[in-house]
């Protein structure tokens, strides 16, 4: 199995809505819409083009030549201009595969060399065991647990402050 991090381009656009409508949500941020339609993909891919390399890594995950998910590190604002956010979701159907773990892994490191960072925070919710496993797979540490943070879907979630530093 290879699991490759490749650059979007617009011409990904279909690729990208079927990924987004077809990927589970329970521990998804409620900013992606739904249904995710042609213009919310020609959207997030034109701030790809102007960010890439400047303020985030934007990437799609391919197995085996196969679109499977999205990840990406992005640079934060203000005070916080040294810490930039890794964000990621893949389709179920690739679940409990090492996918994930390798995808971040690859990620940290062009973040790391192409970014003017020192850390990447991931935000976790608590009961996503599963996300927690990949990044302390790749040298996260917890750093705190925020109580009462999130509500999603009628339910109230812990979540999981972690960092990695350069």
């Amino acid at each position: 199995m290879e699991v490759v991090l490749k650059k979007w381009t617009m011409d990904d656009k279909h690729i990208l809505k079927n990924i987004c409508n077809n990927v589970d949500r329970q521990f998804l941020s409620n900013r992606m819409p739904f249904p995710y339609t042609e213009k919310n993909a020609n959207w997030w891919l034109n701030m790809v083009q102007e960010s890439e390399g400047k303020r985030g890594i934007f990437r799609a995950i391919v197995v085996d030549k196969e679109y499977v998910g999205n990840i990406s590190v992005e640079v934060k604002d203000d005070v916080y201009i040294k810490d930039a956010e890794i964000g990621y979701l893949l389709l179920s159907k690739t679940w409990s595969k090492g996918i994930m773990t390798e995808a971040v892994n690859q990620i940290c490191n062009i973040a790391f060399s192409q970014l003017d960072i020192v850390r990447i925070t991931g935000l976790v919710y608590k009961p996503n065991v599963a996300s927690q496993r990949v990044l302390e797979k790749n040298g996260f540490a917890l750093e705190g647990i925020m109580k009462n943070a999130v509500f999603k879907k009628n339910n109230i979630y812990d979540l999981c402050l972690y960092g990695k530093y350069k």
